[in-house]
Parts: C-alpha cells; sequence; structure tokens
C-alpha cells in the first residue's frame, strides 16, 4: 500500500534510465545509512541534563524537568530506546548483508549521544561524503519530520564550518508503506488472540464481551495537526488510513470490536490545545459505559520507548486495572523482520531515485 507520499517525496540527480546494478551497489551513491532518532538518557545523572536537552527554549523550570525525569528513575534512570536503537541499527545492518550490501549502519540522536553530528563527522572523517538518513519516526507532523530534517541542515551546516562538505537525504515517512502495515496487521490480531485468551474466551472472533481497540499515538497540539495537512494527509488521518487496514484485518477473521484512535504524551501548558482524548480518560469512559475489556495497540511508535513503557504499559495499565478492565497491549513493530526489509526497501527505492533509475 504504497501512496503518493513516497513519489511525491522523490528528488532525483540526472536523467530518468533503467538500469540494473549490482546489489553491492543498491545503496550508491550513499556512503552509509544512518538510523535517526530523538535519543534518550543511559543513567540516572543523564535524565535531567537530556530533558533540558529536549526542552531548550521553552522555559521549562527546573522542577517540572526533575518531576518528568521520574518515568525514567522508575526504568533504572536511563530510557529504552537506546538499546532498541542499538537492536535496530543490528537489525538493518544484518538485512543488508543478506542481501550483498556492505555498507556501514551508523546510528545518531536529537537529543543524547550518540549525537548525529559527531557520527556524521566520524564518517566524513573517514572518507564518508553522502548519507541516507531512516528515523524512527512513523508519521508525518513537525515534530515527527520536519524537526528531523532540521537536524540533518544542521547537522551539515556545523560539519561545513569544520571543512567537512557532506550531504544527508531520507527516506520518506513509512506509515503506509505494506512492510510497516503488515507488520502492524499480524501484530494487531495476535494481539486480540491474546485478550481473548486473558477473558476466557477460546478466539478473538468468539468474544462476545463488550471489548473495545484504542489505537494510540502521541498527541501534538492542534495547530500542528492543522500544519501536518500540507502533506495530504493529516497527522491524525495518517494514523486513521493505518487504522481501516488493520479494522479490515480484523475482519477477515471475524473480529469486529469498536475501535477508535486516542493519544498519550501530552505536554506543555492546559491551556493549548491537543489532540484528545487522552487514553487514561478514555479507559475510564468505556469502563463507565460497561466495557469489560481494552486492546491498546501502539500504532503510532516503532519500539518500546518511554511513551509505551510509562504511559501505556504502566499509567494506563494502572487506569484499566483500577476500572476493572482486562488489558493486553499489543506489540511494536520494533526490529520485525517484515518491518525491517520495508524499512531495507525503502532505502534502496530512494537511492534508485538519487541515481534517476526507473524500479525494477
Amino acid at each position: 500500500m504504497t501512496t503518493d507520499f513516497h513519489s511525491a517525496s522523490a528528488q532525483t540527480d540526472g536523467a530518468a534510465q533503467t538500469t540494473s546494478r549490482d546489489s553491492s551497489d543498491a545503496l550508491a551513491p550513499y556512503d552509509a545509512l544512518v538510523l535517526m532518532s530523538f535519543g534518550g538518557p543511559n543513567a540516572p545523572e543523564d535524565v535531567v541534563p537530556f530533558l533540558r536537552n529536549v526542552t531548550a527554549g521553552r522555559g521549562i523550570p527546573e522542577e517540572r524537568l526533575v518531576e518528568v525525569g521520574e518515568h525514567y528513575y522508575g526504568f533504572g534512570g536511563k530510557s529504552p530506546i537506546n538499546e532498541q536503537n542499538i537492536a535496530l541499527r543490528a537489525a538493518l545492518e544484518s538485512e543488508l548483508r543478506r542481501r550483498g550490501v556492505t555498507l556501514p549502519v551508523l546510528w545518531g540522536n536529537r537529543n543524547w549521544e550518540p549525537y548525529l553530528t559527531d557520527e556524521l563527522r566520524a564518517a566524513a572523517k573517514g572518507g564518508a561524503r553522502r548519507f541516507l538518513a531512516v528515523t524512527t519516526s512513523a508519521y508525518y507532523s513537525y515534530s515527527s519530520y520536519e524537526q528531523y530534517q532540521e537536524d540533518f541542515a544542521r547537522a551539515t551546516a556545523a560539519l561545513a564550518e569544520e571543512g567537512l562538505d557532506v550531504r544527508i537525504d531520507a527516506v520518506p515517512q513509512y506509515f503506509d508503506h505494506p512492510g510497516f502495515v503488515r507488520t502492524q496487521r499480524r501484530i494487531v490480531r495476535e494481539a486480540a488472540e491474546e485478550l481473548a485468551a486473558a477473558m476466557g474466551a477460546g478466539s478473538a472472533a468468539n468474544l462476545s464481551e463488550n471489548v473495545h481497540i484504542l489505537y494510540v499515538t502521541h498527541s501534538i497540539p492542534l495547530p500542528m495537526q492543522e500544519d501536518s495537512r500540507k502533506y495530504g494527509l493529516g497527522y491524525r488521518e495518517q494514523h486513521l488510513k493505518v487504522i481501516e487496514e488493520l479494522a479490515a484485518e480484523l475482519s477477515s477473521a471475524g473480529i469486529e470490536w469498536p475501535h477508535e484512535l486516542v493519544y498519550c504524551s501530552r505536554s506543555g501548558p492546559p491551556q493549548n490545545p491537543w489532540l484528545e482524548p487522552d487514553v487514561n480518560d478514555r479507559l475510564e469512559e468505556l469502563a463507565t459505559a460497561g466495557a469489560a475489556g481494552v486492546l491498546v495497540v501502539p500504532i503510532g511508535f516503532v519500539s518500546d520507548h518511554m511513551e509505551v513503557k510509562f504511559d501505556l504499559d504502566t499509567e494506563a495499565r494502572q487506569t484499566a486495572a483500577a476500572q476493572g478492565l482486562a488489558y493486553v497491549r499489543a506489540a511494536t513493530v520494533g526490529t520485525d523482520p517484515e518491518f525491517v526489509s520495508g524499512l531495507v526497501d525503502l532505502a534502496f527505492e530512494r537511492a534508485r531515485q538519487m541515481r534517476g533509475e526507473t524500479a525494477p
């Protein structure tokens, strides 16, 4: 299910041509693949400095940073995102090697070590000049797409001042790519069966109790949602497009549970409107309306980082328990082989476009 987002985002160098290319050159003209992510603290002493990086320029008081830092201290004072990115980097490298591509795979962050600029500098000093980035955000919005473009621009400008002329391109966001969607379809079906088993039903199709599916993503401010419509589909609508696919998958298996999109991780002053409803508020409303169980599907997140481990596995699970709701949280795509293969497909497609070649 590839939409116009992918073809429209391509920029080519040179005239289009049809060329066959050895697999070892499949990522030419690039010298390295870069996994680009948000970053997270590695130790308790990193937590507040990391949060300062995240909130720089927003005037967030220090006491608020300490308060938010408690989420990390509950997980040993570090974010799970770093180990997950290490695993994803290894999975990407393994998939490239399986396809005969020997290019290095780097990993750089926006807000904590290893910083993108540092990783690019080290590679550039070794002779690398052109980089292809894959980000850990599947959807288009300012915070999940444009900020990464700004990161790339800052990194290249900083290195240019040092006499290192580098270029970074990126694969498009991949919420509608088959590798992401097919993985989500399998995950949600497996999680539905898990909820059915937890509630003592033989199968999800036979579960007759009042159960609901809450698809969860990171909330964003309403002005950012409106701005995201310039991509053709707004941030919210991109998620709804994926949900349509997942609902069709469940329906084909006879699972017709009510479903909706909800949000987590809202921040900022309460008077500023963000996308709603919050997952915890909706859990309480569903319980009041007589729901017996909920399947929570984190379709907005690629891996089990802090928004998943705290917001869903801790806070939302506690809310569900307090309301007497059976609760199952579906997996994230993580390093699923089909998802990783899809990312590599996107990288190959981008490289072909930059070479001016048509798809094979």
